[in-house]
C-alpha cells in the first residue's frame, strides 16, 4: 500500500491528457479516472493514453445513483460504465448509491432499492472482471447523494456477494467520524477496493460537495486509518481525491507538488 494514486477530480480543470501529462511530471504512477473527461477524450482512446504513458487505473468514477426513477435506464448507464471500467483495467468501478428519490422520504425504501441494482448488476461486472465498490458517503449526503451512510452499511450489502465482484470504498472524508471505524475496517479486510484520503476542513463552504482539504488542512488522522487499511490487508493505491473550488483554480502541476509532499508526511506509513 502508499502508492499514491491521482484522482483526477483533484484537478477538475484538467482534460484527462493534461491529467496524464501531469501525473508523469509529478512522477505518480496511478490516476482515478473519471468518466466525464474519459468520454471526451473517447474510452478506448483514452484506455491507450494511459497505457502508454505507463499509469495504473485505481478506479473508475462513477457509477451509481440507483435510487433515481428510470430503473432500465440506470441499469443501462451502470452496465456501460462496467464496460469502461473493463476497458481501462481499472481496479473498481466506484459506486455513489444516491440519495432519495424526488419527493421521497422513506430512507428504508432507497437502500432497498441500492441493493436490488447492486444485485442485478453483479452478474455484468462479473461477466466483465469488473469490481464494484460501494462507496458510504458522509450522512451530509444522504439525502442527495449517498444512503448508505457508514461503512458498516456498505458492507452489509457487499456481503451478500462474491468479494472479486463486490467491495467498499474506504474514504476518510466519509467514514473519518464514524466511532465503529476501527471494527467495520477490519470487518471490511479483502472488501477494500479502494482506499481515498482528502481532510476534512470547517468552517464547511456554502457548497458542501467542495468541502474537502488537502491532507493537512483539516482534523483527519490520516496515519491512523491508513494503518487500519494495511492491517486489514489492503495493499493498492491510495487515491487522493479533493472537491475543492480553490485548488481547483492553481496551476495542476502546483496542486500536484502539494498533493505529493502532503501525501509523504501526512498519509504515508
Amino acid at each position: 500500500m502508499n502508492t499514491l494514486s491521482l484522482n483526477q477530480k483533484t484537478i477538475n480543470g484538467s482534460t484527462l491528457a493534461e491529467a496524464v501529462s501531469a501525473c508523469v511530471r509529478a512522477g505518480i504512477t496511478s490516476i482515478g479516472v473519471w468518466r466525464e473527461p474519459l468520454h471526451d477524450h473517447g474510452v478506448q482512446a483514452g484506455a491507450a493514453l494511459i497505457a502508454d504513458a505507463g499509469l495504473h487505473v485505481s478506479s473508475l468514477c462513477r457509477g451509481g445513483f440507483f435510487t433515481a426513477p428510470d430503473r432500465t435506464a440506470v441499469l443501462v448507464e451502470n452496465r456501460r460504465a462496467i464496460e469502461e471500467t473493463a476497458a481501462l483495467g481499472a481496479d473498481c468501478l466506484v459506486l455513489v448509491v444516491g440519495g432519495l428519490p424526488p419527493g421521497s422520504r422513506d430512507l428504508p425504501a432507497a437502500r432497498a432499492r441500492v441493493a436490488d441494482v447492486l444485485a442485478d448488476l453483479v452478474p455484468c461486472a462479473a461477466d466483465h472482471g469488473v469490481r464494484l465498490a460501494l462507496e458510504p458517503m458522509n450522512p451530509l449526503y444522504c439525502a442527495d447523494r449517498g444512503v448508505l451512510s457508514t461503512l458498516s452499511q456498505a458492507l452489509d450489502l457487499a456481503e451478500e456477494h462474491d468479494p472479486a465482484a463486490v467491495g467498499v470504498v474506504v474514504d476518510t472524508f466519509h467514514v473519518w467520524w464514524d466511532p465503529d471505524l476501527e471494527t467495520q475496517i477490519a470487518r471490511a479486510a479483502d472488501r477494500i477496493a479502494s482506499f481515498q484520503v482528502c481532510d476534512w476542513i470547517t468552517p464547511l463552504p456554502a457548497d458542501a460537495l467542495l468541502a474537502r482539504g488537502v491532507m493537512g488542512d483539516g482534523h483527519i488522522d490520516f496515519h491512523h486509518i491508513a494503518d487500519l487499511v494495511a492491517k486489514a490487508g489492503y495493499t493498492g493505491a491510495v487515491e487522493v481525491e479533493i472537491f475543492n473550488a480553490d485548488l481547483w483554480r492553481e496551476d495542476p502541476d502546483t496542486v500536484l507538488a502539494t498533493v505529493v509532499r502532503r501525501f509523504a508526511e501526512h498519509v504515508l506509513l
